[in-house]
């Protein structure tokens, strides 16, 4: 199995669990500090900090200001599978970027890109998504990065499957088997992580029910379609958080 499961670390839970229940999510795991939310398709997690934390991620040492960020991740079913899987496929083209480790949450299998960007396949705690969630919302991590192409192989050799896209550029969009979308973009200096969502069903009555819930949304018309923008609830305390003042909500592309 392969799911999209980013972690969101952020002293701002409540507001976030607002956000996420405005958008069609159901928490699935309460576990204090640590809670787990389900979408139609793909699962965010949310990890409590204090304020202006710093300390480690799977891609970097300690001094990471952690308030506010998100980490790319997937949830995986087998750990030692997984891994023989995604080594085996990278073979062929010489890498080997799964490696099972034990980290501070336990087990967990490691993957790092060509582009040095690390992040971690954890098995799934649970499952099946949530059949209460809104079937039309999807979760979105993107892997901004130097080296697009490379990133995108190691993304097919984890299983994640290419969606078709409207341009032949370096971008790359991918579904995972159980659940939420991975997309690789081109970008300059050291590899990062974006978050975001995308929506199937009517985007007009999304932003009226986010408005309603007390949400600053807006709907925009672009080249590539219609997004919503609504406040990050980060972004009232930190102006320079890694996520931006607004996280963006995309109409699904058609036949993807």
């Amino acid at each position: 199995m392969l799911r999209v499961r980013p972690i969101h670390y952020t002293s701002r839970m409540d507001q976030w669990e607002g956000l996420l229940s405005a958008l069609g999510m159901v928490r699935t795991v309460d576990d204090g500090d640590w809670q787990e939310f389900d979408a139609g398709s793909g699962r965010l997690a949310l990890h409590r900090v204090a304020a202006g934390a710093a300390g480690a991620d799977a891609g970097a040492g300690a001094g990471i200001v952690l308030d506010g960020k998100t980490d790319f991740g997937v949830e995986v079913g087998d750990l030692a599978e997984f891994a023989r899987r995604t080594n085996l496929a990278g073979a062929e083209d010489g890498t080997t970027p799964a490696e099972l480790v034990s980290a501070r949450h336990g087990d967990t299998c490691r993957i790092t890109g060509e582009d040095g960007f690390g992040f971690f396949a954890d098995k799934a705690a649970h499952g099946a998504q949530c059949a209460d969630a809104d079937p039309a919302l999807a979760v979105v991590e993107v892997w901004f990065t130097p080296d697009a192409a490379a990133a995108a192989q190691t993304l097919r050799n984890m299983g994640a499957r290419l969606r078709p896209a409207p341009d032949d550029d370096e971008t790359a969009d991918f579904t995972a088997k159980n659940g939420g979308v991975l997309m690789v973009r081109p970008a300059s200096g050291a590899a990062r992580t974006g978050l975001g969502f995308e929506y199937t069903g009517d985007l007009a009555g999304l932003r009226d029910r986010l408005a309603a819930a007390g949400h600053r949304v807006s709907l925009t018309e672009e080249a590539f379609g219609r997004t919503l923008h609504v406040a990050n609830p980060d972004a009232a305390d930190l102006p320079e958080n890694p996520n931006g003042a607004m996280l963006w909500i995309s109409q699904k592309p058609e036949g993807a």
